[in-house]
């Protein structure tokens, strides 16, 4: 089901108030739409929804939990919990369905689309990865209205937010892109969805020296900054695993540069 959009930013009222509350309202809602998945094979938007003000503070990332005393807050990230009682309602081999429709229902909103741009589950693929950014592009502007808290003490507008999570991976698809993290996030969208094999390969050989930099646990730097080693480690990934980092997302890619660490000191 596609929700027309709307002028004024709502985000469903479960998202909203202490953390256990919204614990026990978003698992609820997992099952609720576990049921309905079952019955209609669709998915409805919640009755109850609140509407954001502008200026107002969600929080989209555990670790941007500053107040511990039971109050009410946005808390974005704890949407994660609605797959325990989505996953645990439906037939294993309906399972993979599922999710992909739960996604494409996501995206549709203003707050699904967040919280997949923030959160992105499995599989994190190039493709998949241009479908969520360019979600959150078509509710770029009601979303600019909020300020959202992703690290410890610190507010973002929607601009920082990206840039924090994905400018290094705008950086890999479309290095040298526009000033504009909007128009740089569009551009790669665009290369994204279109990509070949060798596109992704070219946009993590870009990211990983980057990564690598950055990061200084990592114990066999030279080596996996080398692109004859990147390439041919790249290639022997099998098609679930490379797909899975060959959106260049940063996360994804810096596990797999620790796994190849970790083979490298055997």
């Amino acid at each position: 089901m596609t929700v027309p959009q709307s002028p004024v930013l709502e985000f469903p009222a479960m998202l909203h108030g202490p953390i256990g509350t919204i614990l026990r309202k978003v698992r609820a809602k997992g099952q609720g739409w576990a049921r309905e998945y079952l019955k209609t094979g669709g998915f409805t938007q919640p009755r109850q929804m609140l509407q954001v003000p502008p200026g107002e503070l969600l929080i989209v990332h555990s670790g941007a939990e500053f107040d511990f005393i039971p109050r009410s807050y946005w808390r974005v990230h704890l949407f994660a919990d609605v797959f325990i009682g989505l996953n645990g309602g439906v037939p294993e081999e309906e399972c993979q369905r599922m999710e992909d429709a739960f996604e494409t229902f996501c995206l549709s909103t203003p707050w699904g689309a967040l919280y997949h741009a923030v959160s992105p589950p499995p599989l994190r693929s190039a493709d998949r990865m241009a479908r969520r950014l360019a979600a959150l592009l078509r509710f770029w502007t009601v979303l600019q209205g909020p300020r959202y808290a992703f690290w410890f003490d610190r507010k973002y507008t929607l601009e920082e937010l990206v840039e924090d999570i994905y400018g290094k991976t705008l950086d890999a698809w479309c290095p040298g892109g526009p000033a504009s993290v909007r128009e740089h996030l569009a551009l790669t969208v665009d290369r994204m969805s279109c990509a070949t094999r060798e596109d992704c390969m070219e946009a993590m050989l870009r990211v990983i020296p980057v990564l690598v930099a950055e990061d200084t646990g990592f114990k066999h730097r030279e080596v996996l900054i080398d692109p004859g080693f990147l390439r041919e480690r790249l290639a022997s990934l099998s098609p679930k695993d490379f797909g899975d980092v060959s959106g260049a997302y940063k996360y994804t890619v810096t596990m797999q540069l620790a796994a190849w660490d970790r083979q490298l000191g055997r």
